[in-house]
């Protein structure tokens, strides 16, 4: 065995364990190696050639944390001959026992939540990641996800490039750097970089003009714009290379069977949520082959892991994202009556309804008269920095004292995460201090409207399968949470539906208090609008109608996702794709002419402000600065990102809904 495979075996073998098991056994490797360390330098002075442990790692065995402690591991013990000694396992696990029946009363007061393990080759490329973080110069640390998304450069195997790294860092500066040079002369000699296992994929249902494109854009200018924005799907098409498919733990991209949409820039994968609102510009693209592709791609994650992943890596088999899979569908066979696509999507929509209604995601709140509500939550299966921003998380939660404290601030980030709006004061009880996210303590408005429209979805969807009992099943359904809706999250005197903040961790039943309502000013507090059993009741539209315009969220270039700037992406003073349209197409369809004028309104507003930014700076945006006209949005864990999928998206459903006059001039 290769000196190095050993720890590697050991890491492997305790990343199996339950995550409380987990992280305490890490804990206790810790604490037994800063024993073992005293040994091992003391082995050393008497020129014991079996072990050296270098000089600067005590510092790091009392200070860190597990997780950076568990990813740099095997770069502390460095072993000058070929394996460790038989006596220095005996010893090593031995301590271990003893330091585990020592601390077991008061140290596993752990998170006991589910966690999907990740693969070998993500918890390596971690380490990798860390290692950027202390070499490069604070300004000049590249995306930490480019790091996550790197691939093994052939013929090299992780065993062998996991010895070279661990050569590269075994005489690093007392900080844990290297010097960048070699640091970067490592990654490009055994990697692939990040997005080349990502290739180019010519869409076969692409024409540059196809029949009856957008023919209620009489105004050319905005014509010609919507053709280019139409042509960026062709930039944007992507499959997954032969090495994923056949050789796929050599990669963090998953296998799919069919081409992809990718949002742009840093998001080199397919996204869950995203998709719906790329299917929605595809339709109007008259690309339905490349749609029905998407929908292909997310079935097969649900058949292999019974949920659509966040998006198709394997460091995100940890979470999904609003459940939009049967929008997706009902979409498709809107306009294709494509019944055999609806056949094959009822099996897997009815595995992904149980992930969602089931488990962790599961709550019930009890009314005034005694009624039971079940309704959902997001909550990831992770309790631990998430890979692609580990160095974030990791430097988020270090004035936490325990380890219960960061385990549940991570599972919260996490589950952030999970719900796509990573990250808002919207999940944070003490906003705007990110500390306080407490996002599973959150009953989310928006993912009960999902969860509505899946029920619908699957409803209609059996109906036209001739599966009459089972649509009546799922109507019932549909109405038990329209009425959850009405009990839970409507406020009357504010007219608008608010979130629930839970009193409890939300396994057991719940009494609804008023006082845990969030009382805050979202824009998914007006999602329900969206689903037609709401946007058709005349009256429950004036109050919402009424609400929004008192909100304050109506800004010049669309709608704000809150009114608190605080630095989150998913706040003031941004503005995002998907719940400009979910609130427009609702006002949209609604009978009341107030309703449809400030939804044509908010739709010109948003397209405006889109066509400025993209004649400054030649890309579309992944999100707006609403305050302004043609100001693309910033803040948030990462720079502002072009491309992109569910902008043009929208943008283009938002042109096949409204047109655009001759007359009406799209120039400030």
């Amino acid at each position: 065995m290769n000196h190095l495979s050993q720890p590697k075996v050991l890491i492997v073998t305790i990343c199996q364990l339950s995550s409380h098991s987990f992280l305490f056994l890490v804990y206790v490797i810790q604490r037994t190696l800063v024993k073992f360390k005293h040994l091992a330098m003391k082995s050393h002075k008497h020129n014991n050639p079996n072990l050296l442990i270098s000089t600067h790692t005590h510092k790091l065995f009392l200070s860190s944390s597990p997780f950076n402690f568990l990813i740099s591991l095997p770069s502390f013990i460095y072993l000058k001959q070929q394996r460790f000694t038989p006596l220095f396992f005996f010893f090593f696990f031995f301590l271990c026992f003893s330091l585990t029946t020592s601390m077991v009363a008061s140290d596993t007061d752990t998170d006991s939540g589910p966690v999907v393990a990740t693969t070998a080759l993500v918890t390596f490329l971690q380490r990798v990641q860390l290692t950027a973080l202390r070499s490069y110069p604070k300004k000049q640390i590249p995306d930490p996800k480019s790091y996550i998304d790197l691939s093994l450069k052939r013929p090299y195997n992780l065993s062998t490039i996991e010895s070279a790294f661990n050569d590269l860092t075994s005489e690093s500066h007392h900080d844990q750097s290297v010097p960048v040079e070699k640091l970067e002369k490592f990654v490009k000699e055994y990697f692939d970089g990040a997005g080349e296992d990502l290739l180019h994929h010519e869409p076969v249902d692409f024409f540059s003009d196809p029949s009856g494109f957008l023919s209620n854009v009489e105004n050319e200018q905005v014509r010609e714009w919507a053709r280019e924005v139409h042509g960026l799907w062709r930039n944007l098409s992507c499959r997954v290379s032969d090495s994923v498919i056949e050789s796929h733990d050599r990669h963090t991209l998953l296998p799919l069977p069919e081409p992809v949409i990718i949002p742009g820039s840093r998001f080199r994968e397919v996204y869950y949520w995203d998709s719906y609102w790329v299917i929605k510009g595809l339709m109007t693209s008259k690309m339905f082959t490349t749609a029905k592709g998407l929908v292909t791609n997310l079935m097969s994650l649900v058949e292999t892991y019974g949920y659509a992943l966040n998006g198709a890596r394997a460091y995100y088999t940890n979470r999904s994202q609003p459940p939009l899979l049967s929008s997706m569908v009902y979409e498709i066979y809107n306009v294709t009556k494509d019944e055999e696509l609806v056949r094959k999507a009822i099996p897997v929509l009815l595995k992904e309804y149980k992930f969602w209604n089931s488990g962790k995601h599961k709550v019930v709140i009890r009314d005034a008269n005694g009624y039971d509500h079940v309704l959902s939550r997001y909550y990831a299966m992770w309790n631990m920095p998430r890979p692609e921003s580990s160095v974030f998380d990791e430097e988020s939660a270090s004035g936490f004292s325990t380890m219960l404290e960061k385990q549940r601030f991570h599972r919260d980030i996490a589950t952030a995460a999970e719900s796509g709006c990573d990250f808002s004061t919207r999940w944070m009880r003490d906003p705007p201090n990110f500390t306080t996210m407490a996002t599973t303590s959150v009953v989310p408005v928006d993912l009960n409207v999902f969860l509505l429209k899946m029920e619908l979805d699957i409803a209609f969807m059996m109906k036209i399968s001739g599966d009459k009992n089972g649509s009546g099943r799922f109507l019932k359904a549909s109405k038990a949470r329209e009425k959850a809706f009405e009990a839970v999250f409507w406020n009357g005197k504010a007219g608008q539906w608010l979130d629930y903040w839970l009193s409890s961790n939300g396994d057991e039943p719940e009494t609804w208090k008023a006082e845990n309502q969030n009382t805050n000013v979202f824009a998914s507090n007006f999602a329900p609008i969206w689903i037609n059993s709401f946007n058709s009741d005349e009256v429950l539209v004036k109050k919402v109608v009424k609400a929004l315009k008192n909100s304050g969220l109506i800004a010049p270039a669309g709608i704000l996702t809150s009114l608190t700037n605080s630095g989150q992406q998913w706040d003031s003073p941004n503005g995002w794709a998907p719940q400009q349209e979910m609130i427009v197409t609702g006002l949209a369809r609604s009978s009341s002419k107030e309703a449809k004028k400030i939804a044509e309104d908010i739709a010109r507003r948003w397209i405006k402000s889109n066509y400025l930014v993209y004649k400054k700076s030649g890309t579309i945006h992944e999100k707006l600065k609403v305050t302004e006209l043609g100001e693309y949005g910033g803040g948030g864990e990462y720079m502002p990102q072009t491309g992109f999928g569910w902008s043009n998206g929208v943008i283009l459903a938002f042109l096949e809904e409204f047109g655009w006059p001759s007359h009406l001039n799209i120039e400030p």
